[in-house]
């Protein structure tokens, strides 16, 4: 299918492009690595009036250490997240999902930024900035601000960003010591969209679990925490009968669609499996 018409902008810098945005107010889009978009746009699930390509704005690449944080620009793409030493030091269980996204055709194009500004429930990344406690920082023509993951993601295909707003960055802490990381998912294909994914961040003190964050991905219109399995492995021993234990809250507080690709309940399933297996691989259990 043929998108509708409509103007194309390539800035060469976020001013240019904050202003961009601003001028069109709700209908523009921003372009990134175009893996999410132009598929939307070939099948005119979106038809905006101007596509503003950032892709030729070199502040919006590249990944940094800042106080304490490791801080990812917006047009990174996945091949660069793999590849960067900082990334593996500091934020394995980034590295670990997105190695699982999509082909390597896909990777080279497809960017961080665009993946979480999206907000596809199946996008694993967004679950996974989502368990490290990352935030997102947008920049619009009223300045800089930073939103906590907890209350970026409104919906599906729907975040916090204004429409005169554009994606910068993300930052996610750089972890202490004891921390361990995992990704599972379940998908039928490369190119499939994920089923269910479970992304865990567990840290290990005294022989026991201290602390578990674990984010949801298609669970939910928005990725979510699986609150209760935190909770449950809060001071627990770090055995596989406490964990099995408290995987069976994986899906307490969540709302799973029934698809072509799953029925809810499987999708439940899925999530108290994963969970359990994703829990394991990171506190390393016995």
């Amino acid at each position: 299918m043929i998108p509708v018409a409509f103007d194309y902008a390539c800035p060469a810098s976020v001013e240019e492009a904050v202003r961009a945005l601003a001028e069109s107010g709700e209908e523009a889009k921003v372009l990134a690595g175009g893996q999410s978009l132009l598929p939307m746009l070939r099948l005119r699930a979106t038809s905006p009036k101007l596509l503003v390509d950032v892709g030729r704005v070199p502040r919006l690449r590249g990944v940094r250490e800042e106080a304490g944080s490791l801080v990812i620009g917006a047009m990174t793409t996945h091949h660069d997240l793999l590849h960067d030493a900082l990334v593996q030091r500091h934020a394995p269980l980034l590295a670990t999902a997105t190695e699982t996204v999509g082909d390597p055709a896909v990777r080279h194009r497809g960017t961080l930024g665009g993946s979480v500004a999206h907000a596809d429930p199946a996008g694993d990344l967004s679950s996974v900035v989502l368990a490290l406690d990352g935030e997102l920082v947008a920049r619009g023509p009223r300045g800089r601000r930073t939103i906590p993951a907890a209350e970026f993601f409104v919906d599906r295909l729907r975040t916090a960003l204004e429409p005169d707003e554009l994606l910068v960055e993300i930052r996610v802490p750089k972890p202490g010591a004891g921390w361990g990381f995992h990704y599972e998912k379940f998908h039928r294909s490369a190119q499939a969209p994920t089923v269910v994914g479970v992304a865990v961040a567990v840290r290990r003190e005294n022989g026991g679990i201290a602390q578990a964050r674990i984010g949801l991905t298609n669970m939910g219109p928005t990725p979510l925490r699986a609150s209760a399995v935190e909770a449950a492995l809060a001071g627990a021993d770090a055995t596989a009968q406490a964990v099995v234990r408290a995987a069976e809250a994986a899906a307490e507080g969540t709302s799973p669609a029934s698809d072509l690709g799953a029925s809810s309940e499987y999708r439940a399933h899925l999530a108290r499996v994963l969970t359990r297996r994703a829990v394991l691989a990171a506190a390393r259990a016995e």
